[in-house]
């Protein structure tokens, strides 16, 4: 009969792995082309964001040229920026500093 073993021990290594994994950023870049109004939509009906908050983060597109929208797992930040294309936004992921 085999014996029970111990769960490994977790390390400082295994835990700053964890943080680089949810170290993904989804930008939104300003464009010419998509109204203000549509981008506070989009953002709300993506991200489930308030009209605040979805205003603020437009804005932020709109006068410094870019804003961060989501941050997450690698893969979450891939299909966030994908989700944002869809919708015709320009958006980029990039790896936290």
């Amino acid at each position: 009969m085999a014996s029970p073993t111990e769960a490994p021990e977790r390390t400082e290594e295994t835990r700053i792995g964890d943080r680089l994994d949810k170290a993904w950023l989804v930008i939104v870049w300003n464009d010419p082309v998509n109204l203000m109004s549509y981008v506070t939509w989009v953002f709300k009906k993506l991200f489930g964001y308030s009209e605040a908050k979805a205003t603020k983060l437009m804005l932020d597109v709109h006068h410094r040229g870019r804003a961060v929208v989501s941050s997450g797992a690698r893969e979450k930040a891939e299909m966030d920026c994908y989700r944002l294309h869809a919708y015709g936004l320009w958006a980029t992921i990039s790896k936290s500093d």
